[in-house]
Order: C-alpha cells, then structure tokens, then sequence
C-alpha cells in the first residue's frame, strides 16, 4: 500500500464542498476581479497617453483602458497629458520638447473616426519623443462594442515596442469562485474585466486548464461525487467527459500541440500519470511507480513533462523526458515541493515550495538549478505563468477569504486580485491570442 502524497491545500479546502450540480451560461458579473498594485517595480519608462480624438463621442474610456494596463504593468510611469492643448492625433502633431521637459520618454496619440456601416476607424500612433521619431502607426476598424479588446491591442503594441517583450493585455484568465456552496468556473480579461460563468456547480470545481488554441478549457468535477475531468468549449458551451474511469480522475494538462493531455488517474491503484488523446480515448500509462505521481505539466516542447511524486518520501518535482522515460529530480531543498508550472522559454519552473509552515511560490532555473522564493503569503499556491513569462498569477488568503495574486518573474512587481463576496482560487493563464 502506497503512502498518501500530501494534497496541494487547496484539495482539502474544496472537499468540504455540497450538494447538487446546477450549469449556468449567466452572466458571473458579480465576480467581477479588482486589481490593484501593490508593489512597483525598478525602472520604469515614462509615457504619456493624450485621449484620442473623437473618443469623448462614444462611452468607452478607450485610452484609460490603456492607461491602466500599461500602469498595472509595473513597468511604465503615466505622464499627465491634460495641458496639452490642442490634442494631437497624429505623430506628426507631437511637439516633442514639451514632452521631454516633463520626462516623457514617449507619446501615444491617436483618432476615433465613425464610419458609415457603423463602424469605426481607430488609428494610433507611438512616438518616441527623445530621438525623435515614430515608433508605430496602426489602424483598425472595429465596432464600438470591440473598444475595449481594442484598448488592449494597443497596450500589447505599446508594451511590446518599449520593452522588447510580447504583451499579454489581450490574454484571458480562468479562475474558480467559491460562494455559499456554490461553485464556479469564469474566464475574463486579463484586467479582470468582462468575467463570464463556464460552469457552475454546488460541487467543487478544480484545476482549470486552458487548450493551447484558447478555446476549450479542461477541469475537474466532483459532481458525480468523484473527480472526473472535462474538456469545455467556450465558443459552443459544450462539454464532453475526458476522463471517468474507476477512482480518481483529476491534474489535467495540455499538450502544446492540443492533441492529447497528460493526466493524474488512479484506476490501476495508487496515482498515476497517464496521457490521453484529446478526444478522451487512448488513455495511456506513462510510468510505473511505487509513489503517487500528479500535477504533469508539458514542457514549451513537448518533449518532457515535470510532475510531483513522493516517491522519494516527499512531494518533491520530477522531470520525465518522454522519448526516454528517463526520470530526473528536480527540487532538493526542503521536504516539500510541489505544482510545477514550465516557464514559457523552457529556462525554469515555477512551483510552490512549504518552508515551516508557510506555502510560499518560488522559481527555480533549470542550467542553475538556483531557487528564488517569489512570494511571502502564508498560503500560496496554484501557480500560473502569463504566456510571455514575465507574471506569475497564483492563489492567495486576505482577510480570511482566497483571493488571486501576481508576481513578476524577478519578484519586483506585485498585484492583487479580489472579487467582492467571493472566494477565488485556481487561476490560469489563457494563452496569447492567434
């Protein structure tokens, strides 16, 4: 007989969950996330953002939705635009000195134009105020109601121009509430902005795990009084069962191709690794082990997969290389070491790490193999890495209740995310958009 694997705490929370299961395509308004900055980072690049000309015709605040991504970034300083007079909307219109005596390294401006089908021409333009020259120039025609992704695109335009990294303002989150006995799944914008409910239930919800294409999110249920894992279709709604075998199904991981996933089952006794094509079929074991083997995560090429085992004698985090099978540990400080999540480049992992009594997340660097703790909360887990590596969110406790929290990868910036009346928890990272 195996040794139980400690549980990540977030299981043991969620198994004291209720009664009926109860779907819902409403509206999860009400789980709204608020965002607010509570640690900024080093250097930061000052930037001015002049209202767009035309927006005060529509409302939707185009460029304070720009304004406040780039501004949660941690890595940009808001330079007040109000004296400019008059507004300029293209670059050639930018009086650059007045700019820099303000301490603008760069300027974006731009125009709100109504088109006659309805739609809208918003064209945009990032200036660098110092060489001086002109940095970006876009245009997209888009309804009113697309404002707000619009606003992202632009913030993804401008971070990746000013700081060489790809932006991430246009991505989606996943995360589980928990209210009363009620449960559910929502995804929202990156900003937390326009959360909609993919599943609920009065039964625990876990471990939700977005598709590489973006558009089918896997989780687990226990609605059937058992973890069974399901693939969602957030374009059609609809769900198929992926796994349902004898015991537990649960830890569900994509492959970056989509294709197939590797997950925890423990229909051949003890917990296992298993891959299983996408379709639900093909279910396959990966290892035998003595120990209790969970929490697979593919690596950026596919080609490996690091999950935590306690075959050792405590959770600590493996690496198998799939076309080998060879095994590989990867954490020796401490007796527990658990949640590996692959950062984007495949440089490292992040994982959650306990060091006395408190669950902190920390990052470790595979050629190093140094480890920094990147958190200091007493219970932090659920690590996810935002596609361009650069965040990490994860779940937290405030004033009793969950809440979500995010880090950058050097540890400088930090953010935390509430929703009113609600416990979250369980969060991931959607991938970048095609």
């Amino acid at each position: 007989m195996t040794r139980p694997l400690l549980p990540p705490v977030r299981f043991l929370r969620l198994l004291a969950g209720a009664l009926v299961l109860a779907l819902c395509l409403a509206s999860g308004a009400r789980a709204q996330l608020t965002i607010e900055i509570i640690g900024g980072g080093g250097t930061t690049i000052p930037i001015g953002i002049v209202p767009f000309a035309g927006e005060g015709n529509y409302p939707y605040p185009l460029t304070e939705i720009v304004a406040a991504d780039l501004g949660r970034s941690g890595l940009f300083k808001l330079i007040d635009s109000g004296w400019v007079n008059p507004r300029p909307a293209r670059a050639e219109d930018v009086r650059f000195g007045d700019w820099t005596s303000r301490g603008a390294d760069a300027v974006a401006v731009g125009s709100i134009t109504p088109r006659s089908d309805g739609k809208v021409e918003i064209r945009f333009f990032l200036v660098d105020v110092v060489k001086p020259a002109q940095l970006v120039g876009v245009s997209y025609v888009v309804t009113p109601a697309q404002f707000r992704a619009t606003a992202h695109q632009i913030a993804d335009v401008i971070y990746e121009k000013l700081t060489g990294d790809v932006g991430v303002f246009s991505t989606r989150i996943a995360y589980i509430t928990k209210q009363g006995p009620r449960f559910e799944l929502l995804v929202a914008d990156a900003d937390g902005y326009n959360p909609q409910t993919v599943v609920a239930s009065n039964e625990p919800l876990l471990s939700p795990q977005w598709a590489p294409d973006g558009t089918r999110i896997a989780y687990v249920s226990l609605e059937n009084k058992k973890p069974v894992i399901y693939v969602q279709s957030l374009t059609t709604g609809r769900r198929q069962v992926l796994a349902n075998f004898r015991g537990s199904n649960s830890a569900p991981s994509w492959a970056p191709d989509g294709s197939r996933l590797a997950v925890t089952l423990s229909r051949e006794g003890g917990s296992q690794l298993f891959l299983i094509n996408a379709d639900g079929t093909g279910a396959q074991r990966l290892m035998s082990s003595p120990g209790i083997d969970t929490e697979a995560n593919f690596s950026p090429d596919g080609k490996s997969i690091l999950f935590t085992s306690d075959r050792g004698g405590t959770p600590q985090i493996y690496r198998l290389t799939l076309a080998s099978g060879a095994v590989e540990r990867m954490t020796f400080e401490g007796s527990y070491n658990v949640s590996p999540r692959h950062l984007p480049d495949g440089r490292g992992f992040v994982f959650v790490r306990r060091d006395g009594g408190r669950f902190n997340v920390a990052i470790e660097d595979f050629a190093t193999r140094q480890v920094q703790v990147l958190t200091q909360g007493t219970l932090d887990e659920s690590p996810s890495v935002a596609p361009n590596g650069k965040l990490v969110l994860y779940a937290s406790e405030s004033g009793g209740r969950g809440i979500l929290a995010a880090i950058s990868s050097d540890g400088r910036v930090k953010q935390r995310l509430t929703a009113s009346a609600s416990d979250v928890r369980e969060p991931a990272w959607g991938p970048l958009l095609k």
